[in-house]
C-alpha cells in the first residue's frame, strides 16, 4: 500500500466513538428499532463511521448482529438536501431489481426520535477500496475487480426504472443541458472566486457539443471504487453505497464520471492518473470503455470525450464554489483549501478532453 493510500484508508476506514455534535438519544433509537426492525434485540452500541459522508453514518452493534444508520445532519439544512428518504427509496427499489445494495430495514421520518430523519439498513461485510490502483489486490485479480465495477454500472444503466417504481425519481430528458446550465450559473455568480479562461471556454463549448438524442436511466452520481463493498476475497461487488446524489439522468454522464478515474490525479479523488496500468494489471481506458459499450449494446461510444470533458467541468465548478467559500472564510478547513487549490488542474483536464473532441 502506498503512503498516500495508507493515509486515506486510516482517515476513512472503520468506525470510532460518535463525534461531538453528532450524538443522539440512543435509547430512543433502540425503542424505535424494537418496533420497526424485524429480529432486533438489544443492547445497542453506537459508533460513527470515519468517512466524510455528508449524511452522518453510524454503525449499530447488537449481540445478534450489526446495522448501519444514515441520518440527516443536525441543524438547519438546505431544502431538498440530505434526502435520506430518497436514499432509502432507491435502495429498496434496486434490491427488488436484484442490484447489489444493502437491505433497508426501516425509514423514520419523525424528527422526535433522534432529532432528524434516518434509515437503518443491513451492514454488509466486505472490503472498501480507497485507492483506485487496488494496491491490496494481487495483480492477476485487478482486472476482474475492474470488470466487476464495469458490470455493475452497466447493469444499473439498463434497469427499467419505471418498472421498479422510480418513474418520478428525477426529471427525465435534457440532463446534460440542465447540468451545464446549473454549474455554469454557479460559476458565473461566484465573483469572489474569480473567472478562469479555461472555464469560460468550456461554458461556451459544452452546450454546442451535447450528444444527439437523449437517454434516461437511474444514475448513481458518485460511482467510484470507494463507494462500493467488495466481497472479502472475491472480485465481486456485494453492495454499492452512497446513493445521495442518485437521480434519473443520462447514463453516459454517469459512466463518464466513473471512467474519469483513468485521468484523475490520485491526490484529488481516487484516480489512476499517471499510473502504469500494464504493470498493475488494470485494463486500459479504451478496453474499459469497450466493455461498457458492449454490455449496454452501444457499439461505438463516439461521445465519450464529451462526457469526460463535462464531468471534469462539473467537478471544477464544484471546486470553484469551494474556492469562493474559502475566500469568504466560510470553509476554512485545510481540506477545503486543498480542493480550492486543485481547481486549475481540473479545468486543465476538462480542456484536454475538449480538445480531443475537437
Amino acid at each position: 500500500m502506498t503512503s498516500a493510500s495508507a493515509i486515506n484508508t486510516a482517515a476513512n476506514a472503520g468506525s470510532a466513538a460518535v463525534r461531538e455534535g453528532f450524538r443522539f438519544d440512543e435509547a430512543a433509537l433502540a425503542r424505535w428499532m424494537e418496533t420497526h426492525v424485524a429480529g432486533y434485540r438489544g443492547p445497542l452500541t453506537v459508533e460513527q463511521f470515519k468517512g466524510g459522508q455528508s449524511n452522518p453514518t453510524y454503525k449499530l452493534t447488537t449481540p445478534g448482529g450489526a446495522y448501519v444508520l444514515r441520518r440527516k445532519p443536525p441543524g438547519q439544512l438546505v431544502q431538498g438536501a440530505h434526502a435520506v428518504d430518497r436514499e432509502a427509496r432507491v435502495l429498496s427499489a434496486l434490491e427488488r431489481a436484484d442490484f447489489p445494495v444493502a437491505h433497508v430495514h426501516g425509514l423514520c421520518t419523525d424528527d422526535s426520535v433522534i432529532g432528524s430523519w434516518f434509515y437503518v439498513m443491513e451492514l454488509v461485510e466486505g472490503r472498501i477500496v480507497w485507492d483506485a490502483t487496488f494496491p491490496d489486490v494481487q495483480r492477476e485479480q485487478r482486472a476482474a475487480h475492474f470488470d466487476a465495477m464495469n458490470a455493475a454500472i452497466a447493469r444499473l444503466h439498463t434497469i427499467d426504472y419505471a418498472a421498479i417504481g422510480l418513474s418520478d425519481y428525477g426529471k427525465p430528458g435534457n440532463y446534460f443541458a440542465r447540468q451545464i446550465s446549473r454549474w455554469s450559473r454557479q460559476y458565473l455568480e461566484d465573483q469572489d472566486a474569480g473567472r478562469d479562461p479555461g472555464m469560460d471556454a468550456l461554458i461556451a463549448w459544452l452546450p454546442t457539443a451535447i450528444p444527439a438524442g437523449d437517454e434516461t436511466s437511474i444514475v448513481h452520481g458518485d460511482f467510484r471504487c470507494d463507494n462500493m463493498i467488495f466481497h472479502p476475497t472475491e472480485p465481486r461487488i456485494l453492495a454499492v453505497l452512497d446513493w445521495e446524489l442518485s437521480t434519473l439522468g443520462h447514463p453516459l454522464a454517469d459512466f463518464g464520471y466513473h471512467a474519469m478515474m483513468y485521468r484523475m490525479p490520485p491526490d484529488i479523488v481516487a484516480g489512476l492518473g499517471g499510473a502504469d496500468l500494464g504493470a498493475l494489471g488494470i485494463p486500459s481506458e479504451a478496453d474499459y470503455l469497450a466493455a461498457y459499450a458492449e454490455r449496454t449494446g452501444r457499439g461505438n461510444f463516439a461521445d465519450y470525450g464529451f462526457c469526460i470533458a463535462f464531468n471534469f467541468f462539473r467537478l471544477a465548478a464544484i471546486f470553484h464554489g469551494i474556492k469562493g467559500r474559502v475566500i469568504r472564510g466560510t470553509a476554512a478547513s485545510a481540506h477545503a483549501r486543498e480542493r480550492a487549490n486543485n481547481f486549475p488542474r481540473l479545468v486543465s483536464l476538462a480542456m484536454e478532453a475538449m480538445h480531443e473532441c475537437r
